[in-house]
């Protein structure tokens, strides 16, 4: 038995700001039974998450960026991180009616072939199952390891997140209030700089677009210097950042949104602060943490339940709104987690 499984292709490979063109609809069909022997399963595709990172698999093929992000191949369905139900599965430890977060494909239904650590069973339902595209998922992931892994904080450490409102950056702010960090962040519009302030209880934040001097910015925010930066966006602000670190600090590498749609990207000049300030500057990949996943909701899902950490999620609802919805994540348009309702059951 088949049907219809309407799926978002790449037209072809981007350079610069990708558009809503270069991502078209296409309608496919799909058998809503696995072949007989394979351990395959097929997922109807319920919640997708729209992540910076797309952006690179956007490219031609480049080396520096294979071991991270393969591209995407035109003419064929982009994918990303999902969550999704088992409609038949070949595989021995998913059944019907399952749920999963992990690997899909941009489309309704997906065929999936379970690897070590590419999906993960969803068990805990009391909490929304959106957050399983960021806060309980990869993005949820990222802030955990990089910040605890590999900032180290410690109580009263004065911490620093650049694209503090999205994904990533509102789950980092507030491990650090938890752990009694004084904690700053930078957005890109008033908007966002309110809801660092007074949803997430960031001490400070400030809007990025209306300062004229980062490094000013920095200093009024940190007079002492700073101790932990999460970076996310890379450019300017890594940059600037760099002549207000401590000595000893340490600064997690997490994304570099501002570069990924450059042809040549940004250089930075004040590198030599890594030696005279003695800071670890350390990039990292979340992939290499996933074994730490049931520590990680051990840890978290008491603080969610209990309200003392709240999620922001942007919802755009429908497949069609995804080329719109991922766009929108590389002019700033989305607040909190920008995700795509495929269905809700």
């Amino acid at each position: 038995m088949a049907t219809t499984n309407k799926q978002v292709i790449l037209r072809d490979y981007v350079t610069g700001f990708p558009k809503e063109s270069d991502l078209i609809f296409n309608d496919a069909t799909v058998d809503l039974k696995v072949a007989a022997g394979s351990n395959k399963v097929l997922v109807k595709n319920l919640f997708l998450s729209c992540d910076p990172y797309m952006r690179i698999r956007m490219s031609k093929p480049d080396p520096s960026t294979a071991a991270l992000a393969l591209p995407y191949k035109p003419g064929q369905p982009i994918y990303g991180y999902g969550v999704s139900k088992v409609v038949d599965s070949g595989h021995p430890d998913y059944t019907k009616g399952d749920l999963l977060w992990g690997i899909v494909g941009w489309e309704e239904y997906s065929v999936i072939t379970i690897t070590p650590y590419s999906h993960f069973k969803i068990l805990h339902t009391d909490v929304p199952l959106s957050y399983y595209t960021g806060l309980l998922g990869m993005t949820g992931m990222t802030a955990y390891s990089g910040f605890y892994e590999i900032c180290s904080p410690k109580k009263g450490e004065t911490v620093f997140v650049s694209a503090a409102s999205g994904a990533v950056g509102q789950l980092v702010g507030q491990l650090a209030k938890i752990m009694g960090c004084y904690v700053v962040g930078s957005a890109g519009s008033n908007e966002k700089v309110d809801l660092l302030k007074n949803k997430f209880g960031f001490d400070e934040a400030f809007n990025y677009k209306e300062e004229k001097d980062l490094d000013a910015a920095l200093k009024r925010c940190f007079p002492e210097g700073i101790d932990i930066y999460f970076e996310n966006v890379g450019g300017k602000m890594l940059d600037a950042v760099l002549l207000n670190m401590k000595l000893n600090g340490r600064i997690a590498v997490c994304g570099m949104i501002s570069q990924y749609n450059l042809e040549e990207q940004e250089g930075v000049r004040n590198l030599s602060s890594v030696i005279y300030k003695r800071i670890r500057l350390q990039g990292f990949v979340v992939f290499d943490y996933y074994h730490k996943y049931s520590k990680f909701l051990e840890f978290v899902l008491p603080y969610i339940r209990e309200g003392k950490i709240t999620y922001v999620e942007d919802v755009a609802e429908g497949l069609e709104k995804g080329p719109s919805a991922l766009i929108g994540l590389f002019h700033g348009k989305n607040v909190g987690k920008q995700l795509i309702v495929v269905a809700r059951e």
